[in-house]
């Protein structure tokens, strides 16, 4: 197993590719560890390092410039999930014949916020159920996988198949609201307005009547009537067989108070007798 050195990227060959990017090849040299990269002094924006030996996705520095990295060919199984924050303008990852097997071996390709070229050709993961649904939702931005287009009806299927991904709590459904028969609705139903309770009024005796309670006290005979007289002054109450002035006139023009007939009826009486005699 050959170590990637400084010495090895200097004499390595750096051209312009096919696309006019400079690109640095460190392919076949049977590297097994990614490291050094720093001494190419971030000036490549593609480097390919395939067929090789590499088991794991990482030691990469910060390189701003590099946007397309060749892997192809190698035994990738893992991808270190700081890989978007070392490189966080690259658009193109060729992963081709490696060794990811899993779904959750590439969540670490979504901090990777720029991808929009990705090939994972010849990994198991590509047999997984929803394999390429996965990545588009993991991925916004990309545009060709395993060199297919992504298309617009795998972005909404792919959106509702995952839609509780990123920690994103699904939206439990309110409960079913029944209707019963001549029952209002909760919603519909006026708010209760407390009743006012009104307390009926109380009407204190006059002062005609207190007048007459006063000389009832006065005229009383025994201790016994004066204490429910003074009880009833107090109170504001009248008693029921206390008679007032006055009353006994209301009495007399209402009835006769000797056979217990109206005045009116006496005096027609009286008149038919004087008739008769």
């Amino acid at each position: 197993m050959v170590r990637l050195t400084a010495d090895l990227i200097l004499r390595s060959p750096q051209y312009f590719n096919a696309v006019r990017q400079r690109e640095l090849d460190l392919r076949g040299n049977k590297i097994g560890v990614i490291e050094n990269l720093g001494a190419t002094e971030d000036q490549y924006a593609s480097i390919d390092i395939s067929d090789n030996e590499i088991v794991k996705l990482e030691g990469f520095p910060h390189l701003k410039r590099l946007t397309t990295l060749l892997a192809n060919n190698n035994r990738i199984a893992r991808i270190n999930p700081n890989v978007g924050a070392a490189l966080p303008n690259l658009e193109t990852l060729v992963l081709t014949n490696n060794r990811l097997s899993n779904l959750v071996d590439l969540d670490s390709l979504a901090k990777l916020v720029n991808l929009q070229y990705l090939c994972l050709l010849d990994n198991v993961v590509t047999k997984k159920p929803n394999y390429r649904l996965y990545l588009i939702h993991k991925l916004p931005k990309l545009r060709l996988l395993d060199f297919k287009k992504v298309k617009l009806k795998e972005r909404e299927e792919a959106g509702k198949l995952f839609a509780t991904e990123n920690g994103e709590p699904s939206k439990t459904p309110a409960p079913a609201k029944t209707f019963v028969p001549g029952e209002i609705p909760v919603d519909e139903q006026p708010e209760a307005v407390p009743m006012k309770v009104e307390e009926p009024s109380r009407k204190g005796p006059t002062p005609e009547q207190i007048i007459a309670i006063k000389s009832a006290i006065a005229n009383s005979q025994t201790l016994e009537e004066v204490a429910r007289l003074e009880k009833a002054l107090k109170q504001g109450q009248l008693p029921s067989d206390l008679v007032l002035p006055g009353d006994d006139v209301a009495k007399k023009a209402g009835t006769n108070t000797d056979n217990g007939v109206p005045p009116s009826d006496q005096h027609v009486d009286e008149v038919t007798a004087m008739d008769e005699g």
